[in-house]
């Protein structure tokens, strides 16, 4: 079963427009232009560590898939570009393969990709149904992980036939989680963000980072809607196109909430400029995975050449903005959208 589903999610996000109905926020900020930036454009660096590894740049291949032959094809591409380029990479849910071991092998990218921060990956509410740590050492273990997502996604399962909704309890066992586990634990959303109280919740918690993962991308309600076997099951998801905190406010909320916890932006998010405002906003890392899966179906070059594209305009974005490294790119390059000049 989790086999087919991963399967349909795949050919749903591949075929079909399953956008949010809202944006993404972002459009609401702009980097303030720096006509002299005293600076060539070699200067800018990109580079960044995030949980203490290096990266060339401050970028994310988000969690997309896995437990299917084209899935493993797909992180292995992924894998191997994210390799290329130094940037770092998440898997997606490994439940499938906990449950069917066959499966495992649609998630193993070390031998491609023996350097790259790498995020393994399960669902935070399944250690209401029976797993552990024990389950999340095995999730990290097998797939050579850097850290271990856990992710939130309360809508998504309400709208799954038969979906996992006993969210009942759960902080406490993401705290024992993060307390026992020897790697770092990230949460994050799967497309409807984190809000300033639950990101305080988290961080009281023990996480190592949480990755926003907004509304304004891929809405897994229209996915599911997209699934819907009734037309109950339809109408039920179609009421939630436009739920969710938008990216930009998730980013602004959750870095309030927690000044110093490392933070991820992802939703919604398409290029280098859009990358740049969200490390502006306050992000340390920026996570991509709609704008990469359909190049990742093809070839590795072919998600090369998309991540190199969004490198080098956020690059020429830290150069128009006198910001020499990722450290200088922050809100004091950035201005709301009222006050950009006509």
């Amino acid at each position: 079963m989790h086999e087919r589903r991963k399967h349909e999610h795949l050919q749903i996000c591949l075929d079909t427009d399953v956008r949010s109905g809202v944006t993404n926020g972002l459009e609401r900020y702009h980097l303030v232009h720096q006509a002299l930036p005293e600076m060539a454009l070699d200067d800018v660096d990109t580079s960044t560590t995030f949980l203490n590894h290096a990266l060339q740049a401050p970028l994310l291949i988000s969690a997309m898939t896995g437990g299917t032959a084209a899935a493993g094809d797909i992180n292995r591409r992924l894998a191997a570009a994210a390799q290329a380029l130094g940037v770092a990479m998440g898997l997606g849910s490994q439940r499938a393969a906990l449950e069917d071991p066959t499966l495992m092998s649609t998630y193993k990218v070390r031998d491609v990709a023996p350097d790259v921060l790498l995020f393994a990956n399960l669902g935070a509410v399944q250690l209401n149904y029976g797993y552990g740590v024990d389950h999340c050492r095995r999730a990290v273990e097998a797939v050579g992980a850097d850290a271990l997502v856990l992710h939130l996604n309360p809508l998504q399962e309400a709208l799954q036939p038969g979906g996992n909704t006993d969210f009942r309890g759960l902080l406490g066992r993401i705290e024992v989680v993060c307390r026992v586990l020897d790697v770092p634990v990230i949460v994050k959303e799967v497309g409807w963000g984190l809000s300033a109280d639950v990101a305080t919740r988290l961080c009281e918690a023990g996480v190592a980072a949480l990755d926003v993962a907004g509304a304004g991308g891929t809405s897994w309600s229209e996915v599911e809607r997209r699934r819907g076997a009734t037309q109950e099951e339809i109408a039920t998801a179609e009421a939630f196109v436009d739920w969710g905190l938008p990216t930009a406010e998730s980013i602004r909320q959750v870095r309030s909430a927690s000044p110093e916890l490392p933070v991820i932006a992802s939703g919604g998010i398409l290029d280098g400029v859009a990358a740049a405002v969200s490390l502006a906003l306050g992000a340390n890392l920026v996570g991509m995975a709609a704008t990469l899966l359909r190049p990742a179906t093809d070839s590795v070059d072919a998600v090369v050449r998309r991540l190199g594209v969004i490198v080098r305009q956020l690059r020429i974005a830290m150069f128009c903005t006198g910001a020499r490294t990722i450290a200088e790119l922050d809100s004091a390059h950035l201005a709301p959208w009222s006050e950009r000049p006509s």
